[in-house]
């Protein structure tokens, strides 16, 4: 239990962030296949264009909102171009996906056009994932954090300057308190015989 709680631990952020993305991949997957579908009429790579773009459209709103929210963006205009950008190549998967269903001569079949579609949806989806995180949301900048080990030293090192301050400040002031100035008392000791001339 421990061993899964520490790993949990560890990859908390990463776990929230994965499970909003899948949320919001499958409201834009059921955008995907409803208008891909719907639009098979005037051509395969057609209907799968028009259905990336609106699902592209809701995605980025959703991980940009929420999934991503915690995250630094590079800019509205900047993450907007480079969003579609990754999600063009998502786009490309689905070419790919479908061409191989044509090379295979499963091209005409429904059938194989939604298998086509679910296996480019999953290789997308792990695409954009990564991509996104890496390129156009990115991880807010942490301070950095001592470990436990230089915890210790730095209050060790803090505890033994103030126990090797504590005697000089006692000493200074109980010369004070005797009424005697430390630099009159250096001045004798640097000047033997100065109480002899004195007298």
């Amino acid at each position: 239990m421990g061993t899964i709680r520490g790993l949990y631990e560890r990859f908390r952020h990463l776990i929230h962030e994965g499970f909003k993305f899948l949320v919001i991949g499958a409201i834009g997957t059921v955008v995907t296949f409803g208008v891909a579908n719907g639009l098979h009429s005037i051509g395969k790579y057609k209907a799968i264009t028009v259905a990336t773009i609106l699902a592209t459209v809701i995605t980025y709103v959703g991980n940009r909102y929420w999934t991503f929210k915690g995250r630094q963006g590079q800019g509205t205009t900047r993450e907007s171009i480079i969003f579609f950008i990754l999600n063009g190549i998502g786009l490309l998967i689905y070419y790919g996906c479908i061409g191989l269903t044509d090379l295979a001569g499963l091209g005409s079949s429904k059938l194989w056009y939604n298998m086509a579609l679910i296996v480019g949806t999953g290789l997308g989806t792990l695409f954009r994932f990564w991509s996104y995180r890496k390129w156009v949301w990115l991880a807010p900048s942490a301070s950095p954090v001592l470990s436990p080990d230089e915890s210790d030293q730095e209050r060790a090192q803090d505890l033994a300057a103030m126990v090797g301050a504590a005697p000089a400040s006692h000493h200074q002031d109980g010369q004070h308190q005797n009424g005697q100035d430390p630099a009159s008392t250096e001045h004798r000791q640097r000047t033997p015989g100065a109480h002899r001339r004195s007298h």
